[in-house]
Parts: structure tokens; sequence; C-alpha cells
């Protein structure tokens, strides 16, 4: 276990990538736990405003995102400035990625139902560094010999068969899949293999003729759905909150 922490984790040149996500995982909980204390009128802490205007803690994500890319670009990778770019830059993605919904959607649905996506794109980005920091690298070309890097034929197959697998599990609906497979070849295989989810482009193109595929994914889809939906918003509202409930509509009013 030791020998594998000092040679995948504190390598040197994983050392900024590591202090890039320790501070954005901590920057997302701490940024969770305030807005959560002001959403319950608790604590010291409220939101920032500037000439009645509300400014959302994305902004200032965007500014520490900036200047922490840019500041990693200028330095040294095994300096201390590389260091103080990573942390600056993690901090900065932790606020941006917090607000992820609210950009996407152009407007405040941090306490709403679309919010949730912002707690999803956390996750998966974290999960997804963690596992580049564990020693997987993108497309599975990942602890190759000196013999099977001069053979750069092979790794550049490699990269395309698991890129094509990646496309096919995204065309097929399976957007997480795809990201992992990404990193791990072998998730990218399942999601190409399995049945596509109704209304994906996979689906369209090939099921349109099909009625017995499309009635299995519709069946299958609902069944993963139904047996995971469950625990995926227990888990969201247990990391990011629970979100506001939709307002009742009154028929005839809009």
């Amino acid at each position: 276990m030791g020998h594998w922490w000092t040679r995948n984790i504190i390598e040197p040149g994983k050392l900024p990538l590591l202090l890039a996500l320790a501070a954005f995982v901590l920057t997302f909980l701490v940024t969770r736990a305030v807005t959560r204390l002001i959403r319950a009128g608790r604590g010291p802490f409220g939101n920032v405003r500037a000439g009645g205007l509300h400014i959302h803690h994305v902004v200032p994500g965007v500014v520490l995102t900036v200047v922490g890319g840019f500041g990693a670009v200028a330095s040294e990778r095994h300096g201390a400035g590389g260091a103080v770019a990573a942390v600056v830059f993690g901090i900065g993605a932790g606020l941006l990625l917090d607000e992820f919904a609210l950009v996407l959607h152009l407007d405040d649905v941090y306490w709403s139902e679309e919010g949730r996506k912002s707690v999803e794109v956390v996750v998966l980005t974290a999960a997804l560094v963690g596992l580049l920091l564990a020693g997987f690298a993108p497309f599975g070309v990942n602890d190759l010999t000196q013999q099977e890097l001069k053979d750069r034929g092979g790794a550049i197959s490699t990269i395309a068969v698991n890129f094509l697998f990646s496309l096919i599990a995204l065309s097929k609906g399976k957007a997480r899949l795809a990201l992992f497979g990404a990193v791990v070849p072998p998730v990218a295989l399942v999601g190409a293999l399995r049945l596509a989810r109704p209304g994906s482009r996979w689906a369209r193109r090939f099921y349109g003729h099909r009625p017995r595929a499309r009635a299995k994914a519709t069946l299958r889809s609902y069944r993963h759905d139904r047996r995971w939906a469950g625990p995926r918003r227990a888990l969201q509202d247990w990391i990011g909150g629970k979100p506001d409930p939709r307002p009742v509509r009154v028929p005839g009013h809009r």
C-alpha cells in the first residue's frame, strides 16, 4: 500500500493534481455547508449583494479558475508556483461547478430539482480525477512498457477503439458510462454493448423498425430508473441538500 501511494500519488508529477482535487472537494463541501446554513437562516453567513445585485459564487469561481489555469500553464510543473496555481484552480472549479446548473439554465435553480445537476457534475468530476490519480490513463493507454511505447501504431489503435466505445455509449444515452469509459475502458465497452436508452440517438436510428428491441429498451430503462432513482436522489440530497418542493399549479392558472 505504501509503495502504491508513493508511486502513484506523491509522485511529483501528480502532486498538483492531488492538490487541485483536494481543494476542489473541500471547497464544494464548505460551500454547500455555508449555503445550507444561509437557507436555514442560521449562522453569521448571508448572500453577497452589491448594489442590489445578488453575486453568486460562480462569479469568483470563474475568476479563480481562470487565474489558476493560466498560473498553472505559466508555472513550472514541480515548483511551488504550480502547486499554488493548482490549489487556486481547484477552489475556483469547486465554486464554479457548485453552480453548474445555474450556468446551464441561466437561472437561479440552485435549490430546485434542476439544481441536482450541479451535485452530479461535482461527483462525476471528483470521481474521474480520482481515477486519474489512482493510475488510470484516458482511453486505457496505461503502464506501457518501453517496447509498447515504441509501437505507436498499437497505442493509436488502442486509443481509437476505446474512443469509439465511448462514443457508442454516449450515442446510446449513457453519458456516465461514456465519461468513465474514457478512463476505464471496460466501462465504455459495457455501455457500448448494452441496449440504448429510449429517445437516444442510437435508439432513434436503429430501433425505429425494431419494435421488440424498442420495447425491451424501454422496459429495461424503466426498471433501471425505478431501482436507482431513489438511492441516487437520496445521495444527492445528503451531499447537496434537498431541493425546494415544486409549487402546486392550480388548474386554469399560469
